[in-house]
């Protein structure tokens, strides 16, 4: 059974999917306008975890990310440049030119973080017809107006609006959301179409019943749903920033479009801090995948820091703490190469592999945490022992069970060459005859090959050297 915090609910809620053994799933995805920092990484990572949890539970998912290429002003009071826009005037080139770079960069970084690829990646400026096909079901059914500006959704036609929120138009919308723009009926009111600005042709611009222009931001999410998941998913996903705004306007326009809930579950990522700040361009603080790979990291290291903390609590990111992420993955992998060295040793049972325990923690609420917990204990039972040839099936399912919930690719640590084992072999004969010094040369010159050796009561065990 999976148990997954609602932010609709407020509470954690046992899953139940709207198909049997189906599972729609539907995650905010980039802004392609700059490369992702940690604070984006940590919430795809999350929602990779989510999703590899529910596969190996047995179900079936279709999962959709959407690719922000358009439309996603700097303000989240509809007012601003258009971030693509803006990137691009800063780098002399164009809008479409600027969302093809870093579009193509998101979907190598993801090979790179070794993240499952969603299966559905639609693009906001590859959707434009349907988008506008669902400004006008709005339109008939009643909840939009025309201002200066643009075309808007009248929020307080909704009921229930702020819901997810927890707040209401009337008892006061946080000051973020006073409307900038004084035409609006309502300061939570928000835009569906934006129109041109007269005498300025935009990169990005599409013709429509109300004018030239591009769509709102919120709208592409409720749009892409429609088109690609259905009416009702099962699962959403976001950061928690998005609640308040981009999550809150979703549920308003397609309850008002559909007349049916958007989503069962609702899941947010929490913030990220840096070195205990807030992170921010003005601090200098935003981290990317580079940055730590220039460090020496490697990017497992990172997805492992990720999953050290639960997707709901406040993560605190440092190069101390990643420095202690590598430490655990270097460990991790000295018990994976073990698969390389078994012996004829008694069975340790196959009890001892048994990896339920590590996906009924993620069960609960994705607690990751929990489920590193539950490796670190086998893990050590097996730190200074080599697998029995008996139990050889059962330690390598192990490690591919982790892997398929982790993606931490323990299973691929690869075997070392014939010769370094003879060069092992050779330092274990030097070891025999008492000859320190050639034992500690060949030691040495194993190390300078990336392998470090262990002594044990069952022999010499190697493993890749920390970095």
């Amino acid at each position: 059974m999976i148990k997954l915090y609602n932010t609709l609910t407020k509470r954690v809620d046992e899953f139940k999917s709207l198909k049997n053994n189906e599972v729609s799933i539907y995650t905010c995805g980039p802004t392609v306008y700059d490369y992702p920092h940690i604070g984006n990484w940590y919430t795809f990572i999350r929602w990779d975890l989510l999703v590899r949890v529910l596969k190996q539970s047995g179900y079936q998912t279709k999962w959709a990310m959407n690719i922000t290429d358009v439309g996603h002003l700097t303000s989240d009071a509809d007012e601003g440049e258009d971030k693509l826009a803006k990137k691009a005037l800063h780098e002399r080139t164009t809008a479409w030119a600027i969302a093809k770079e870093y579009a193509d960069y998101f979907m190598s970084a993801l090979k790179r973080l070794n993240m499952l690829r969603p299966d559905i990646l639609p693009k906001a400026t590859e959707n434009i017809s349907a988008q506008i096909k669902f400004i006008t079901t709005l339109e008939k059914l009643g909840y939009t107006y025309r201002i200066d500006d643009g075309i808007y959704f009248d929020s307080k036609k909704i009921p229930e609006y702020g819901r997810l929120a927890s707040f209401n138009i009337d008892n006061g919308p946080r000051k973020s959301r006073i409307a900038l723009n004084t035409q609006k009926k309502n300061p939570t009111d928000f835009a569906l179409w934006k129109f041109s600005p007269k005498g300025n042709k935009r990169d990005m611009e599409w013709d429509s019943p109300w004018g030239k222009g591009f769509p709102g931001w919120h709208l592409e999410c409720s749009t892409l749903i429609k088109e690609y998941l259905g009416i009702t998913i099962d699962i959403h996903g976001g950061g928690i920033d998005h609640i308040p705004i981009h999550h809150t306007n979703e549920i308003a326009q397609s309850q008002a479009a559909n007349n049916a809930p958007l989503a069962n579950y609702w899941l947010h990522s929490n913030f990220v801090k840096v070195d205990g700040q807030k992170m921010s361009k003005s601090l200098g603080n935003l981290v990317t995948l580079e940055d730590m790979e220039d460090r020496g990291f490697d990017l497992e290291a990172f997805r492992l820091l990720v999953l050290e903390s639960h997707y709901r609590s406040e993560a605190q990111f440092s190069w101390g703490t990643l420095k202690s992420a590598q430490n655990r993955l270097s460990h991790y992998r000295s018990i994976a190469c073990l698969k390389w060295q078994s012996k004829n040793l008694p069975s340790n049972g196959p009890e001892l592999y048994n990896t339920d325990n590590i996906l009924d923690a993620l069960q609960n609420d994705i607690n990751s945490p929990e489920a590193l917990r539950k490796i670190n204990a086998k893990f050590d039972i097996l730190i200074d022992k080599l697998p029995p040839s008996a139990d050889m099936d059962h330690f390598e399912k192990m490690l591919v069970a982790i892997d398929n919930l982790l993606g931490l690719k323990l299973s691929k640590i690869k075997d070392i060459s014939e010769d370094q084992k003879q060069l092992i072999s050779q330092r274990e004969q030097a070891r025999k005859a008492k000859n320190w010094h050639k034992s500690d040369e060949l030691r040495q010159l194993l190390k300078n090959q990336g392998i470090e050796l262990r002594d044990s009561p069952v022999g010499p065990i190697w493993s890749p050297s920390q970095q």
